[in-house]
């Protein structure tokens, strides 16, 4: 009787995160770079935090609203920490099992830049969410998209049009400015895994620099 051959378990998929300021691209570049990544026959499952799960969108928008900075800095980072281990086991660890490349916009960076660096919050706390949320599963890749503050903003307003600013953009000039700092800081330690990326320019040219940079690693 011939042996039935053994079903291989398919290759973990690549994680691949996208961070930075408010106007910096993360949405477009995201979207180009799974179409590049689709038409090379790869599988990709493009997500964003907070969100990416109907418990953790809906934390999204009581964070985005700006409850969560009415809550303070600590408990926001408890909100963001509820979303993101949703996320992370209902979809994430999930999809990069099956093989295929998680592309998603923000991650644990964003929290350590907005509530850690900016907001204060204690590292050791945020360590303690992240041992509980996410574990070893860290990103493969994290792209910092970087470009002028007076940009990002610019970009930011024309995108949202009439529509009231978020939480985020609502802040200002000197808040960017220092989170543009922050996840170069971010970058600068963590060099095996960041990659700055000039944002600035036509979108095309932007996800060739996003292309060479994923080739390259």
């Amino acid at each position: 009787m011939a042996r039935r051959a053994a079903k291989r378990k398919p290759a973990r998929g690549r994680f691949v995160t996208f961070e930075g300021g408010e106007g910096s691209g993360k949405s477009t570049q995201i979207g180009k770079l799974a179409e590049r990544l689709d038409a090379a026959g790869i599988a990709t499952l493009v997500t964003r935090e907070p969100g990416g799960t109907p418990g953790a969108e809906a934390l999204r928008h009581v964070v985005l609203s700006g409850m969560g900075k009415l809550l303070g800095a600590d408990l926001e980072s408890l909100l963001f920490a509820a979303a993101r281990d949703d996320h992370v086991h209902r979809v994430i660890a999930p999809a990069l099992a099956a093989g295929t490349w998680v592309l998603c916009d923000r991650f644990a960076d964003s929290t350590r830049v907005y509530q850690g660096m900016l907001g204060n919050v204690d590292p050791r706390l945020l360590d303690a969410l992240e041992r509980v949320t996410i574990g070893d599963l860290k990103p493969d890749l994290t792209l910092v998209l970087d470009l002028p503050v007076e940009v990002g903003l610019a970009r930011a307003t024309a995108r949202r049009g009439a529509a009231t600013a978020d939480r985020f953009e609502a802040e200002g000039v000197a808040f960017h400015e220092r989170l543009r700092e922050a996840y170069r800081e971010i970058a600068r330690d963590n060099p095996g895994r960041c990659v700055v990326i000039d944002a600035a320019g036509a979108p095309e040219d932007v996800a060739e620099r996003i292309w060479s940079a994923v080739r390259e690693r």
